[in-house]
């Protein structure tokens, strides 16, 4: 998935997947949500043995990659 949004800086993206993070507190009642998203995504695909890869850079929007293990483990 990729989105045209405002990216993720590097030292957040380490922290995204985390429960209830939300990267800019300033603008955080602007921007909707709970910081949970991307943390069930994570776990989901761990149950199933995938990986999630993040490229972003500011003012570049988001790309997410989730890549399931061929024999489904």
């Amino acid at each position: 998935m990729t989105d045209d949004g405002p990216g993720i800086p590097l030292d957040q993206q380490e922290h995204v997947f985390e429960r209830f993070y939300r990267g800019d507190k300033s603008r955080s009642k602007e921007i909707p949500g709970t910081g949970l998203g991307l943390s069930i995504v994570k776990h989901a695909a761990q149950v199933h043995g995938a990986a999630i890869d993040l490229k972003s850079a500011p003012g570049q929007g988001a790309a997410f990659t989730v890549t399931f293990p061929r024999d489904g483990r």
